[in-house]
């Protein structure tokens, strides 16, 4: 059976094929939702039983462009990046800041430091110096492991790289040298 567009041309369904097989490029959007999520089902868990005060930061975006096709429908056509954000969560536990990030890994036998950014080293840096609780959360995936580093570690090991070191964090340093954790809540 042929298909027409209105037009009266055929249409051709080759072309259809070949974007159908077309491969998507990676995309590391939303690679940590699944340990945000237990990380926040925790945060509720602390904050309900007033163990701490811990929160998500929004990131910061600016509203270029909205189309408002209904008063109660606003959708934001275009929006950018204020600026680079910091890390994660931040609150405080018994009076103290607390600041950590959460990051996940396909990877089986290390942690690419290529998960984090400069900014966010330097903003865990400048957190410990005023005696923050600072720290990373790490998932492997494949196994569904995660580890809490220490923010001083994840400098150290971040400032080895920028000296010529590894670009990563072996999962056999993690396993001997940092807090595992299965149960969230």
């Amino acid at each position: 059976m042929t298909v027409n567009y209105p037009s009266g041309k055929p249409f051709n369904d080759s072309k259809f094929k070949k974007a159908a097989l077309v491969q998507r490029p990676a995309t590391f959007s939303n690679r940590g939702m699944t340990l945000e999520d237990e990380i926040n089902k925790s945060n509720q868990y602390y904050l309900r039983n007033n163990i701490a005060v811990i929160h998500k930061k929004p990131t910061p975006i600016q509203i270029v462009s909205v189309d408002y096709p209904q008063r109660s429908a606003a959708k934001i056509k275009e929006a950018y990046f204020r600026k680079a954000s910091t890390t994660d969560y931040n609150g405080v536990y018994r009076g103290k800041y607390i600041d950590f990030d959460a990051k996940e890994t396909q990877n089986k036998t290390s942690f690419p430091l290529k998960n984090f950014h400069e900014h966010q080293i330097e903003h865990l840096r400048m957190c410990l110096q005023q005696n923050g609780i600072c720290f990373a959360i790490i998932k492997f995936v494949y196994n569904q492991s995660v580890f809490v580093l220490k923010a001083s570690d994840l400098i150290h090991f971040w400032d080895l790289q920028s000296s010529g070191g590894r670009k990563s964090i072996p999962k056999a340093t993690i396993d001997k040298n940092w807090l595992s954790s299965k149960i969230w809540y």
